[in-house]
């Protein structure tokens, strides 16, 4: 069922055995990462290059040290101060990386599609680690391992995706993610930061907060992302927080023990508030954090063995 991943571009194609199957091995990463020596040599005599064209320090050094901790030979090359300045095209990063026979490239690409179409001219596995407004599908399984070591399952929840999904690659592999797992899902957030159609991906929709969270398992908030604005979607940080920022009162409204999540960097005092950020009874941020290199480790494991399966099944 694992054997076969070639990449992993995005969640879409994943079918509910591929997703727990990922999970369950990331399970066993997340105690190999609790144990005095986390070092294993899983990836040992591989090479794992990293590009980043966007700039993400949580999410490299993530997969930086998932990379290390597998036993790989890691390489961050750092594409925002050489070749897109130069003018080199990425057809021509492609022929240059495959020059150097690296076995796993980690990317991330502020245009969507980007990654896909690298994948097609390299001779090694491509992880998506974001590009444009597509996709994040590590992002979505850290999200979807944390749930379920909080919840105990990850079917059958509700859970609320809020803020700015209009610009969110996370919103929308999580949607996909949560869909496939039969999770009720909702959108939550002013209508300026909802993209057309969305309602027909099987959600429901709101602009009012307090409603939207009503009787959720799971509230996941998200950065509101200003440099992919170019207009006016929000009148001012102030009244953004005051309508979608998640504080007491809003939260009140969600179950008992519902889960507090945000994928990070955090603006507190704007999208979350600072307390709620830190309860320890309520907020697993720093659990998705842990997840993430724990989730990437498996990502790249499996990438490694679909590779040395020979298999003609791709994952993309």
């Amino acid at each position: 069922m694992t054997a076969g991943l070639k990449h992993l571009l995005g969640i879409e194609p994943l079918t509910p055995d591929q997703i727990t199957a990922i999970l369950d091995l990331a399970d066993s990463y997340v105690d190999l990462n609790k144990r005095q020596i986390k070092r294993t040599d899983t990836l040992a005599g591989r090479t794992q290059i990293n590009m980043f064209f966007e700039n993400s320090t949580r999410t490299q050094a993530s997969f930086e040290l998932a990379g290390k901790r597998l036993g790989a030979d890691v390489m961050n090359m750092a594409m925002q101060a050489s070749s897109i300045k130069k003018g080199e095209t990425l057809i021509d990063t492609a022929l240059t990386l495959n020059a150097m026979h690296p076995d796993l490239l980690v990317v991330r690409h502020p245009n969507s599609g980007a990654v896909d179409l690298l994948a097609q001219k390299v001779n090694c596995a491509v992880l998506n680690a974001g590009d444009g407004r597509h996709e994040h599908p590590t992002q979505a399984l850290l999200d979807a391992l944390t749930i379920r070591r909080a919840k105990g399952r990850l079917h059958r929840l509700s859970v609320a995706i809020c803020g700015d999904i209009a610009h969110s690659r996370v919103a929308r592999s999580n949607l996909i993610l949560l869909g496939k797992m039969e999770n009720r899902i909702r959108l939550v957030g002013p209508s300026t930061l909802m993209p057309s159609g969305i309602a027909d991906l099987g959600c429901e929709v709101y602009h009012d907060m307090e409603e939207g969270l009503k009787d959720v398992d799971v509230v996941m908030m998200l950065r509101l992302q200003k440099e992919r604005m170019d207009g006016g979607f929000i009148p001012s940080e102030r009244e953004y927080y005051h309508r979608y920022g998640l504080d007491a009162a809003k939260l009140a409204r969600a179950k008992k023990d519902a889960i507090v999540m945000h994928p990070g960097p955090m603006n507190r005092g704007v999208e979350i508030d600072g307390d709620i950020a830190d309860d320890i009874h309520r907020s697993v941020i720093q659990e998705q954090v842990e997840m993430g290199v724990a989730v990437r480790m498996a990502a790249m494991d499996l990438l490694m063995q679909g590779r040395a399966a020979k298999s003609k099944e791709v994952w993309v």
